[in-house]
């Protein structure tokens, strides 16, 4: 009998927490190792945990595979990497791509995707950014160096007074020299590009996909990380939004060894023009959810390939993914009210909604254990991430319809949801970036 396969991974706030759990039902031995305060208790009785992922290194050895879901660890997996160990996250230099928005459209210049400098990501203290907008009247988006997308603001004022207001609200709560940065507002499609990389070359389709971020339909509210997600793979690499765009990093992503998943997320002007917002160089979350819909192929046996730099031939679900985000207060924002906090509230699924459902059913802020004789799931954590709900189709619609059908049979006591994920594209984006040939 063969050797179960080693997986150690490691994770800051879980931002691909249910790819761990997939791995392990996959046949993997699974060691979860979750550094967020907040998250420590996500995943109870539903995969083994450690305390020190270090000390687990002997565990896992030089066969088997260590998963970094975060930035933050880069310098540690070029290290790990340089001894000998199988890593995939990403690498020093993915992190500054893009926890250093600045740094990461420089890259992309150099690279020699085109845009104007009107348009720069340019850093700021919350001070600075003050004096700045009060002088440089517009609108512009304002965003911190974190994960707190509740933070973010996009300006609605020509004059920025708007913007203004908000500044001196963040002034008082996290002080002047809070570190953030500004762009100018762009308008027209947002859509990323994204693909896996093996530290030599391109692996699997490509990836496009379609952020929500707002926490009401409509785009209105605020933001709140992804909300949903519309997605598809395509094996055409002659798509004109990849080309000129994500393609163009390939040079650079070899000379730093970089092994993971890497997107571009972008604004698509018109026919000729498109923007870079930033990069992601990690896991995303909802994204990888989104791909566990997608894929036909195990996990496992890619993300090993990735990781080796081997040649793996990825099978997936043709059509389109929808991703739903199933949350609770006090999500989007980040609080220690307890009285805001559903912390121990259950989950409530329809008899035999798991076992038919659960390779579209995917957990997040989660945990479970035995209470006579059942599976009693419940919230874990303050943050309000809960489960995210998938569906594919042939077209968006049946994707929407198969997901909504699922969020019908779970009860979650206080949750709420977005339902237009996918109308957007269905609506106006589809036929803008197809008349304009990016996708």
């Amino acid at each position: 009998m063969s050797k179960k396969r080693r997986i150690l991974f490691v994770s800051r706030e879980l931002i691909a927490g249910d790819l761990a759990y997939r791995l392990k039902n996959e046949g993997c031995e699974v060691k979860l190792y979750i550094e967020g305060k907040d998250e420590k208790e996500c995943f109870d009785g539903m995969i083994e945990k450690t305390g020190d992922w270090k000390g687990e290194l002997g565990w896992v050895g030089k066969d088997g595979l260590i998963i970094f879901d975060d930035v933050g660890y880069g310098e540690i997996q070029d290290k790990l990497r340089s001894d000998g160990y199988l890593v995939i996250g990403g690498s020093g230099d993915g992190d500054r791509l893009e926890l250093d928005r600045k740094y990461g459209q420089e890259v992309l210049k150099a690279c020699g995707v085109e845009f104007s400098d009107e348009f720069e990501t340019k850093p700021f203290t919350i001070n600075s950014a003050l004096d700045f907008v009060k002088k440089n009247k517009g609108r512009w988006v304002f965003k911190q160096d974190n994960h707190d997308e509740a933070v973010t603001y996009i300006s609605e004022r020509e004059d920025g007074s708007d913007l203004i207001s908000i500044l001196e609200s963040y002034k008082i709560r996290f002080g002047g020299s809070y570190k953030c940065s500004l762009q100018k507002r762009v308008f027209g499609v947002e859509i990323a590009i994204g693909r896996f990389f093996d530290g030599h070359d391109w692996a699997g389709p490509l990836v496009f996909n379609i952020e929500y971020k707002n926490v009401h339909n409509d785009d209105i509210g605020p933001l709140g990380g992804e909300t949903g997600t519309l997605m598809w793979y395509d094996s055409d690499e002659k798509k004109k939004l990849f080309q000129k765009t994500l393609a163009k990093l390939k040079p650079h992503l070899q000379k730093s060894n970089y092994k993971g998943y890497v997107d571009v997320n972008c604004i698509v002007l018109n026919k000729n023009n498109v923007y870079p917002l930033e990069i992601t160089s990690r896991f995303g979350s909802s994204t990888n959810e989104t791909q566990s819909e997608i894929h036909n192929s195990p996990w496992n046996e890619f993300l090993f390939s990735v990781a080796k730099g081997e040649n793996y031939r990825l099978k997936y679900k043709k059509g389109y993914a929808i991703n739903v985000a199933l949350t609770v207060s006090p999500f989007p924002y980040r609080t220690s009210d307890e009285r805001l906090s559903q912390k121990g509230v259950d989950i409530f699924f329809d008899k035999g909604l798991l076992e038919k459902q659960l390779p579209h059913i995917h957990f997040e802020e989660v945990s479970c254990k035995k209470e006579n004789g059942m599976d009693r799931y419940y919230i874990a954590c303050n943050t309000g991430y809960v489960l995210y709900i998938t569906g594919t189709g042939n077209a968006v619609e049946k994707a929407r319809e198969k997901v909504y059908k699922i969020i019908n049979k779970i009860i979650i006591p206080k949750m709420f949801y977005r339902t237009d994920i996918g109308l957007r594209f269905v609506r106006k984006d589809q036929e803008l970036l197809n008349k304009w040939e990016w996708i």
